[in-house]
């Protein structure tokens, strides 16, 4: 009996003495360090709010303990990294404050988009501001889809980005016309899509390859940089041809044509007379851009009757564009533009019952309808060239080719090595 007592005592010690060291593991676990924009967050009461309707950087700080006269030396110190007075209603920030009674703040953090940011550190009496940029994840991911309707309500029902629409309809803007797609015609993609921590997707970065099906014939699309001292890359096809044209199809994106290029057009309101109309209008919103067609100089900027708002632009001794009915012009004559530049808005301004561009084509000067003209293609891919490119998109033909038609919103994920393989 006396055994048993002594043998219970041990154990009792024992288990006591392995309690108080458990204590004593648990009492010293440190807090888990978190870092963000190089901070540790530990150190700091952390605020995370967002930028009211007319509230400015002076209110925020104020509101965190920070007087005016250091809100102005703040301001006048970073004004070159950072213009508070350019600060948006509905972007997120953060506020990393003192953990004492004071809450003073200490640096405050603008969240312009989901991977841009800056940083305004006053903590010390060194004030600092910095841009940063959080770490972007690149996928390589392929779609597919069939047209019913248009380009953008294909993408739309594969749950695609309609970014990837307004992509496909730059890359082919010279060789299809999408106002006239046809049901039935089908497109293919491989293209990049950002993320950060892995999971958030932050936006679509480039198509790397396409193909598009329109009245059943193929149109292939690949994007290689052939020409180094430009650094600029082009798009491609299967054949090493350029896609691009000296002329856009339609100087506004996403628009419709409202009326064609027709010598014996007739109008009720004038008795159903021929009326010729030797332009081609595209309707959209008013304030919509309309962009020069082509490289140019502006020989034309005015408002002049019928026409309203104008801007004829010069493109070389055969061709000159006009665009008429502008809101508001945004060239002058003399101005020199890029293909794509703007050059006004859509508006209503002259002879017009509806929003519209009048589009109008000369050629060595005559009137001419652009959709029917055959336009000249840019610069070739150079000959020796060619076969260094015709080996680069082997393995991405391959990669479209297998893609599957989907009925269905679906997205395929190809590894970055496995593409570059």
């Amino acid at each position: 009996m006396k055994n048993i007592i002594t043998l219970l005592t041990l154990i009792l010690i024992f288990s006591c003495k392995n309690d108080k060291t458990d204590t004593n593991i648990a009492s010293t676990i440190e807090p888990e360090i978190k870092y963000e924009y190089g901070y540790n967050l530990n150190n700091f009461k952390v605020i995370h709010d967002t930028i009211k309707p007319g509230e400015n950087f002076s209110e925020i700080l104020d509101r965190n303990h920070i007087d005016y006269p250091t809100v102005l030396e703040i301001v006048n110190k970073i004004r070159d990294t950072f213009n508070v007075r350019k600060i948006k209603s509905g972007v997120p920030y953060t506020i990393l404050a003192k953990k004492d009674s004071t809450e003073k703040a200490q640096v405050f953090i603008y969240k312009s988009s989901k991977v841009n940011y800056t940083v305004i550190d006053f903590k010390d009496s060194i004030i600092s501001a910095y841009n940063g940029r959080i770490p972007v994840k690149t996928v390589i991911k392929t779609a597919s889809g069939v047209i019913t309707n248009n380009l953008s309500e294909a993408m739309d029902e594969q749950g695609l980005s309609l970014y990837l629409a307004y992509e496909m309809s730059d890359i082919y803007a010279w060789t299809i016309d999408f106002f006239r797609l046809q049901k039935n015609d089908k497109f293919k993609l491989i293209y990049e899509q950002l993320y950060i921590n892995d999971t958030i997707p932050v936006g679509i970065g480039e198509i790397k390859a396409a193909y598009f099906e329109h009245g059943g014939k193929p149109f292939y699309a690949f994007k290689y940089l052939a020409d180094s001292t430009l650094n600029i890359p082009d798009y491609f096809d299967d054949k090493g041809d350029n896609l691009r044209r000296q002329f856009l199809k339609a100087p506004v994106k996403f628009s419709r044509i409202s009326s064609r290029y027709n010598l014996r057009r007739r109008i009720a309101f004038y008795g159903n007379r021929i009326r010729p109309h030797k332009g081609t209008d595209f309707a959209a919103p008013v304030g919509t851009e309309i962009m020069s067609t082509a490289n140019g100089t502006v020989v034309e900027s005015r408002y002049k009757g019928g026409n309203g708002n104008y801007v004829k632009v010069r493109h070389n001794g055969t061709y000159s564009t006009q665009y008429l009915h502008m809101s508001k012009r945004k060239v002058k004559v003399g101005d020199v533009v890029k293909q794509g530049d703007v050059i006004g808005y859509i508006g209503m301004t002259g002879n017009t019952s509806g929003p519209h561009v009048c589009y109008r084509f000369w050629k060595n000067g005559k009137q001419v309808d652009p959709l029917r003209e055959n336009l000249p293609t840019a610069e070739p891919m150079k000959k020796e060239i060619k076969p260094t490119y015709l080996k680069f998109i082997e393995p991405l033909k391959i990669k479209l080719d297998s893609i599957k038609y989907q009925k269905r919103k679906k997205e395929i994920i190809i590894p970055v090595e496995e593409l570059n393989s």
